[in-house]
């Protein structure tokens, strides 16, 4: 029989009840996680299976960041109206069903598509996964379970690069998609079965709901559909414009021109609705805004590191699949092993630091890839530039998290949270949508050595000089937050594709974890 949670969350960590939940969050968010590490390194293997030029690759990781940026504070507001046990599911389902699609797909029109429904049920699951912790264990016991919900999250970002490069140098880069069907298969019933359900009206709140008041806005239903749907719209409007620049027809302006105008109606929805997904006066806070600037700068450039990254070591220095995603893993393990230290560090310190010093290390990482080109020797030219990059990534992480949290009253930190990994999201797409133009890629560049070398060499100067405008805006705007703000409960990251999502402080303290 299913468990409801009516009261106060009182799962033991120690019970049989509690280490199922472990068990079905770590599945459920592992899924999103590991697909957003091992697809990069599966797309020369796609573009040659499926006869994609470039930009058909670059819609394959962007179709789903779009459907999952734009929609992932509704996705944690539909849990606290309609139960975070039940959009988790829903969100478990939809993802293993779209992730069936992607494996099946005959061409790579159908694998796109598929990747923007993989999205949606992203959305859907992320912010349930943690919140789904801190709604049902002791409040004794909820650290601990944060902590252990993180790291078993870390060594799953550790070790998808790898899986991902076994899967496609094996069986083949649709296991990569297809994975997803069997783990869905056991986390959906184990959820059903042992998780008890919660929502806004049983106590806890989601990044979406936080500083709305309890009880209102998702509480009552009032969903912010509309300011969502144009988000999604504009970024996917947008990325269709930079990605098909290159041609330089009318529809493509007019396709930048509708995004813009979709950007607009959506800042004119969020001023005017009573309920907006984004209340416009969040960005009131001058240090939020700043750190939010400096999100965007730095996650735009990792988002473009890591797409031309994982195509660089495959097309230009010849590595199979299995080396390319193995060489990717010093700096996960990096953030492993030492993100908690960081984020000690920059409480002690201030985080201006460690926000102007990382994003420079970051700059020289990518700096420093200008090694890796035909014939790069591993322990010489790519792991020098990788262990900076860890460094750098380590330094910053854990601060800007806590940055963001202490930005804003504790009532709506989850909220900040929120916003702040959906930027970065939004970040990364647009970099991969643009940097290959701004780099002058062609459509077959990946298909040449020689093409991709050239335009990898423009394209990593310009990754680093977007990292040090984040490390100057950082040095300018950014200050040490006051005594007794908001910091995150759990300090190990794992992710280097987003900041870690914290939840809000509701019924259930709050938390973070490897961000998928």
């Amino acid at each position: 029989m299913a468990v409801t949670a009516q009261h106060a969350p009182a799962v033991r960590i120690s019970s049989p009840t509690g280490r199922w939940i472990l068990l079905t969050t770590v599945l459920g968010s592992s899924m999103a996680l590991l697909d957003s590490t091992v697809v990069n390194v599966a797309l020369p293997r796609i573009g040659r299976d499926l006869d994609a030029n470039l930009a058909a690759l670059q819609w394959t990781v962007n179709a789903y960041m779009v459907t999952l940026a734009g929609l992932i504070l509704l996705g944690g507001s539909l849990g606290d109206r309609y139960g975070r046990r039940r959009i988790f599911v829903l969100g478990v389902v939809w993802f293993a069903s779209a992730s069936l699609l992607c494996g099946l797909a005959p061409n790579v029109t159908v694998l796109i598509a598929a990747r923007a429904l993989q999205g949606i049920g992203g959305a859907l699951l992320t912010p349930g996964s943690l919140a789904l912790i801190q709604a049902s264990f002791h409040p004794d016991d909820r650290g601990r379970a944060v902590g252990l919900w993180s790291g078993f999250g870390g060594i799953g970002a550790a070790v998808g690069p790898f899986l991902g490069g076994w899967l496609v140098a094996g069986p083949g880069w649709r296991w990569v998609f297809l994975l997803n069907i069997p783990v869905a298969l056991v986390c959906a019933p184990v959820a059903l079965r042992h998780v008890p359900e919660s929502s806004a009206a049983t106590g806890g709140t989601s990044p979406s709901q936080r500083g709305r008041g309890p009880g209102k806005g998702a509480a009552h239903g009032r969903f912010d559909v509309l300011g969502a749907a144009l988000g999604a719209l504009s970024l996917a409007l947008v990325t269709y414009a930079l990605i098909e620049a290159r041609h330089g027809t009318l529809a493509v302006a007019l396709t930048a021109a509708a995004g813009v105008l979709a950007a607009v109606a959506f800042v004119y929805v969020e001023k005017h609705r009573a309920d907006p997904m984004v209340p416009p006066d969040i960005f009131a806070s001058r240090q939020f805004t700043a750190v939010n600037l400096v999100t965007l700068c730095v996650y735009a450039a990792f988002g473009g590191f890591f797409f031309l990254t994982a195509l660089q070591l495959q097309v230009v220095a010849g590595y199979s699949p299995l080396k390319a995603g193995t060489a990717l893993l010093p700096t996960t393990v990096l953030m492993l092993l030492f993100s908690a230290r960081s984020g000690a560090l920059a409480d002690r310190i201030g985080p201006r630091l460690p926000l102007t010093v990382g994003p420079l290390l970051c700059a020289v990482a990518m700096l420093l890839m200008l090694r890796v080109g035909k014939g790069a020797h591993y322990l010489t030219d790519v792991l020098p530039a990788l262990l900076v990059m860890g460094a750098g990534m380590v330094t910053l992480v854990a601060p800007l998290t806590a940055t963001v949290l202490a930005s804003v009253d504790t009532s709506r930190a989850g909220l900040a949270s929120g916003i702040n990994n959906a930027a970065a999201r939004a970040a990364g797409l647009i970099a991969v949508a643009a940097l290959p133009l701004l780099a002058g890629m062609g459509p077959e560049a990946y298909r040449s050595a020689d093409a991709f070398d050239v335009a990898f060499r423009r394209a990593m100067p310009i990754c680093a000089a977007v990292l040090v405008v984040g490390a100057v805006l950082a040095f300018v705007a950014v200050r040490r937050p006051v005594k007794g703000c908001r910091r995150p409960e759990c300090r190990t990251h794992g992710s280097v594709t987003t900041p870690p999502l914290e939840t809000g402080r509701g019924g259930a303290a709050s938390g973070t974890g490897p961000a998928s």
